[in-house]
């Protein structure tokens, strides 16, 4: 058997194979609390040894998208225990990826129509959120003006995540993921160009700029534990108007090194090729394995192929998969098999009811002729 689907120690948890669904927004939750529609959709994809949710953001200040679940409400944290109640029943592991977008926001999704909070004051160019357009109607807006987080609401900000972690783990959650990556708050203090700060969170030191990810890190480590405690980073990533900068490699080298001494569940990268940015060079990714200690999880593009070559040097312990996952919920079945992936509907992708999100029929549901889930009852 491939080396892709054996099981695989992650800490103290037996993974049943080295497939993880990879973390992906959908947008089916009106009022932010989690749904039974979200429970069947990721007990559906279960047979993935770890799945991380969508990006769940820690506060109403860090949202910059409607109709994604939260987690600091109590109605939140029980709507969650719904999701991981339903995966681990089928037998996986399943981490929350907590997030606070930062700047990639716009005034319509913020309590009373306040200003984004970042790094920074300098606007994302050229980017957009999902927020309120000017008629009302949800839609891609510009992202807004931010505001400069002072240094004490940069600590405030932190323990935002922390308790997020700890209502993660009162939901059922195996542990979390910091989204650090794909241009948000915790990417917008790693990016020299983008932290234009003075403080100790200054972005023109590496210290400086490292601070507030790894405070944010210990902080969690604090509430729930190091095997608990995950981050996603995206070394090289343009996205959401990330500059490049000469000091890259050295940053998340740096940053592999002080995480190795954490004894961290996993690192997640993720290459942005896949989503239209700049592309993860490939000798990065051995030079971060060799920083790094830990396990390793990387997404992007991936395939099958390019998965058993990745464990099979040495390079990554675990793929992620994304989009695949959407029209495929019997994924790892699919891939252990040839078997032919089916297409997903991108009309379908955020927002809407259960069509398109809980009704693609596994690969044996095709061949009977029978339907989906979503079309059958709930």
């Amino acid at each position: 058997m491939s080396n892709l689907f054996e099981p695989f120690a992650m800490g103290g948890r037996q993974l049943a194979n080295r497939i993880a669904m990879a973390p992906m927004t959908r947008s089916r939750n009106p009022d932010g609390v989690p749904n039974d529609l979200n429970a069947v959709y990721y007990g559906q994809r279960a047979d993935a040894g770890l799945i991380i949710t969508e990006g769940t953001p820690i506060s109403p200040t860090a949202e910059g998208y409607l109709f994604i679940p939260g987690l600091y409400t109590p109605q939140q944290v029980a709507g969650w225990r719904k999701v991981t109640t339903a995966v681990h029943a089928k037998g996986a592991a399943i981490f929350s990826q907590i997030w606070h977008v930062g700047r990639v926001s716009h005034v319509s999704n913020q309590p009373g129509g306040i200003a984004p909070v970042s790094s920074t004051g300098q606007i994302a160019r050229n980017s957009q959120a999902w927020g309120l357009t000017e008629d009302g109607t949800p839609g891609a807006v510009d992202a807004s003006t931010p505001r400069a987080l002072t240094t004490g609401e940069v600590y405030g900000v932190i323990a935002d995540f922390a308790e997020a972690a700890a209502n993660a783990i009162e939901a059922g959650f195996d542990g979390i993921e910091l989204h650090g990556a794909s241009g948000y708050l915790i990417e917008q203090f790693l990016n020299l160009v983008v932290n234009d700060r003075t403080d100790e969170f200054r972005g023109d030191t590496l210290k400086g700029r490292t601070q507030f990810v790894l405070a944010t890190i210990d902080a969690v480590i604090a509430r729930i534990g190091a095997e608990r405690t995950a981050i996603r980073v995206s070394p090289y990533s343009g996205l959401f108007d990330m500059a490049q900068y000469p000091e890259i490699e050295e940053t998340y080298l740096y940053l592999a090194d002080e995480l190795s001494k954490r004894n961290l569940a996993y690192v997640h990268l993720i290459n942005q090729r896949s989503r239209g940015s700049f592309a993860l060079p490939p000798e990065f990714l051995a030079k971060f394995r060799a920083h790094y200690k830990g396990v390793l999880i990387l997404a992007g593009g991936m395939t099958r192929e390019g998965a058993e070559q990745l464990i099979a040097d040495d390079l990554i312990d675990i793929a992620a998969f994304g989009e695949a996952f959407i029209a495929n919920p019997d994924l790892v079945e699919r891939l252990k098999n040839d078997w032919p992936l089916t297409p997903a509907n991108r009309a379908h992708y955020y927002g809407g009811s259960a069509v398109g999100y809980i009704d693609y029929p596994t690969y044996d549901d095709r061949q009977l002729g029978r339907p989906g889930a979503g079309k059958q009852r709930v």
